[in-house]
């Protein structure tokens, strides 16, 4: 283990292939490179498209009801699973869409190169968390030039992705806790390249988790701002256990030396998206945890979810032997890894778990919405190309106000896998984004069964098989691949669920799958949203889906599709990546990609749902350069909205920052001569003012 310095991650095999704004950097650190790398899903499944014809939340404020509920106040429905699922629509839907509080001019697309969060007229920013502040009593404050590990184990974490806010019980709507995972590290403009390797990979390591802060403001006109020391704060480290539940628990494929029970991992990794449940506990997903172990990278497993034997870019593996599986003892160290996280963000003492009835693969997240019949349903994206949607289904059913019961409920049900089936004839798929001659791309659906009351679906694979190698077990029933499932949202107004297929530029090419109706484009590079309306209740195994839009640039002559509202009427946009909803249900988006990939920022669109506008693109806000947009919270009720804003700057170093972000000394300016600064990724506020 040298002291060596060292800069980090110079090697970018994705460098002059990236689509847009979409740096190489990110590609070598969030996903390890995966579109240079084989497609990981080389199975002959086949999407079935040519027939005749086809018979055919998210987090959301959820009332808790009585006793041990909590109140909370999120970015997008504002009814109770029983409100919302009666009749399938809330008071809010029956009344119209768009009569959102929140009014807004929609800004222009930003060229990716300008420095700034751009809001609309009459809205002002400000951040609420930074990466590096102090959240305890006795944590110091941030030292950009001389940073430690124990100093970052009790600040903020870096790249927030998945963000929420849950107001406190009883607080008048003055106190909450926000919580935030952090996906992955930029050690490169994080740290000086004089640094030793060490101290690098040691920081690094403790900017990753998840974080849970109090928030407190004057009243709901005011913006939020974050309580040092506050009695709920709390991260979640490397050292951090985890309670493995279901099925897996205590399974041989699941034990190391270090945990011959098979039941307590340490840490959680590559969290991406996330959801907050109707019993109060955020949800957080395992996504791209390959990248941080090296593997032998020869068997099947390994193969199709991604591990090789290449030493892993920050190379933890030289300073716990856990990250490299090839290590005596710790074989299935990887498996503990790409499961759903479940925490309680009031009671900073808990175990946070892992839950294995929910598969592993590479979770973009995991959101709930409870059922006509109690039982709780969680969807759920693999977010690689060519790979498939999931959906949970839990055994027993959601008890209003008995928190502790809600609490087990992802710990044992049914999981399924989606096929989609198109009802227009293969010929009319043409693979530029065309719609077919029926004017729109949709069809019906299947939930193929994985683990069905306690008992694998799978021939030739146990329970604990399925559930460990759940990309194995898919692929051998026959389901539909996708052009990366990121976030997928059921709408608590309409109970419907969206999908966020953010691209895919391998489709099509070389011996891959080229388009299909629910994936209509060939090298997709702007990506699609899919609809899906459930047969009978969230339970049902048979669906039908349409799909809400075809991303894109019309100006720029793509060929798009937005629900049929004129394309010349919409804000240009691409690469959807995570979903929210208003308290009138409007659909939020963020994009991680830039529109139609002509160098644009990022930023948040809102799209309506219903009605004449249906299909209705108006673009919020964007984000800096080199930025990705994260984690919205809409609270339209209060003219408010949240982002978390990942990676500013992206493509610089320590020494020659790209983004000052978010500490402008002023608008247009740059830090005096000699003053080293850093972007910081940031949740922020954006608000009347």
């Amino acid at each position: 283990m040298s002291a060596t310095p060292t800069r980090k991650f110079t090697l970018l095999p994705m460098l002059g292939h990236t689509k847009g704004k979409r740096s190489a950097v990110t590609c070598a650190l969030k996903c390890d490179n995966a579109c240079a790398g084989d497609v990981c899903n080389t199975s002959s499944n086949s999407y079935f498209r040519d027939i005749a014809s086809a018979t055919m939340s998210r987090r959301a404020a959820l009332g808790l009801g009585a006793a041990g509920a909590l109140a909370v106040a999120l970015g997008s429905a504002v009814t109770s699973p029983e409100t919302a699922n009666a009749a399938g629509l809330s008071k809010a839907a029956k009344e119209g869409f768009g009569k959102s509080k929140l009014k807004f001019t929609a800004i222009p697309s930003v060229d990716a190169a300008v420095d700034a969060v751009t809001v609309p007229d009459g809205f002002t920013w400000q951040p609420v968390i930074r990466w590096g502040d102090p959240i305890f009593k006795d944590a110091p404050a941030f030292d950009l030039n001389n940073q430690t590990a124990a100093a970052q184990e009790k600040q903020f974490g870096y790249n927030n992705d998945y963000t929420d806010i849950i107001e406190v019980p009883g607080s008048k709507g003055n106190r909450a806790v926000l919580f935030s995972n952090h996906e992955y590290t930029n050690e490169n403009i994080m740290f000086p390249a004089s640094m030793p390797a060490e101290q690098v990979r040691a920081v690094g390591a403790a900017a990753h988790g998840l974080s849970v802060v109090e928030l407190e403001r004057k009243n709901k006109n005011k913006p939020w701002s974050y309580v040092q020391g506050a009695d709920l704060n709390r991260r979640y480290l490397n050292s951090t256990v985890y309670e493995l539940t279901g099925p897996v628990a205590g399974s041989a494929l699941v034990k190391t030396v270090a945990d011959p029970s098979g039941r307590a991992i340490k840490g959680t990794l590559g969290n991406c998206a996330g959801g907050t449940t109707p019993w109060g506990t955020i949800l957080s997903g395992e996504e791209n945890f390959n990248g941080y172990f090296a593997a032998p990278g020869t068997s099947a497993a390994d193969k199709r979810y991604g591990l090789t034997s290449k030493a892993t870019a920050r190379q933890w593996e030289l300073d716990d032997p856990r990250f490299d599986t090839r290590n005596a003892g710790y074989a299935n160290e990887s498996n503990r890894f790409g499961w759903i996280v479940e925490v309680d963000p009031f009671d900073p003492t808990s175990t946070p778990k892992k839950h294995s009835s929910l598969g592993r693969f590479k979770h973009e997240g995991a959101n709930v919405i409870v059922a006509k019949s109690g039982h709780v349903v969680a969807y759920s994206g693999d977010d690689e190309r060519f790979d498939y949607l999931y959906k949970f289904v839990s055994k027993d059913k959601y008890r209003e106000g008995d928190r502790k019961h809600n609490m087990t409920l992802l710990s044992a049900g049914n999981l399924y896998v989606a096929k989609f089936t198109g009802n227009s004839p293969a010929a009319e798929i043409t693979g530029t984004g065309a719609v077919p001659s029926d004017g729109s791309f949709d069809g019906i659906g299947e939930w193929l069964p994985l683990v069905v009351d306690g008992k694998s679906a799978v021939a030739g694979m146990s329970v604990e098989e399925v559930l460990v190698y759940t990309r194995l077990a898919a692929d051998k029933v026959g389901p539909t691949k996708m052009d990366r499932c990121e976030d997928v949202e059921p709408s608590l107004h309409t109970g419907k669920v969206y999908v966020a297929c953010t691209n895919n530029s391998n489709r099509g090419t070389g011996t891959n799958e080229a388009a299909t109706e629910v994936n209509p484009r060939n090298q997709n590079r702007d990506g699609h949203i899919v609809e899906i309306t459930e047969t009978g209740d969230q339970t049902s195994t048979t669906f039908t889906w349409n799909l809400l839009m075809v991303c894109g640039d019309p100006a720029q002559g793509d060929v798009t599709y937005f629900s049929g509202f004129p394309a010349d009427k919409v804000s240009p946009i691409s690469c959807p990546d995570n979903l929210a909803f208003d308290s009138v249900g409007n659909l939020w988006i963020s994009t991680d990609g830039a529109p139609s990939g002509i160098g644009r920022a990022d930023g948040l669109f809102k799209v309506t749902l219903d009605g004449a506008e249906r299909g209705k693109v108006e673009q919020f806000l964007a984000v800096p350069q080199d930025a990705e947009t994260c984690g919205p919270i809409v609270h339209d009720e209060e003219r408010s909205v949240f982002v978390s804003v990942q990676h500013p700057g992206e493509d610089g170093t320590f020494e020659a920052p790209r983004s000052y972000f978010p500490d402008y000394v002023a608008a247009g300016s740059t830090p005096a001569a000699g003053q080293v600064r850093a972007p910081r990724p940031a949740v922020i506020q954006v608000f009347r003012g």
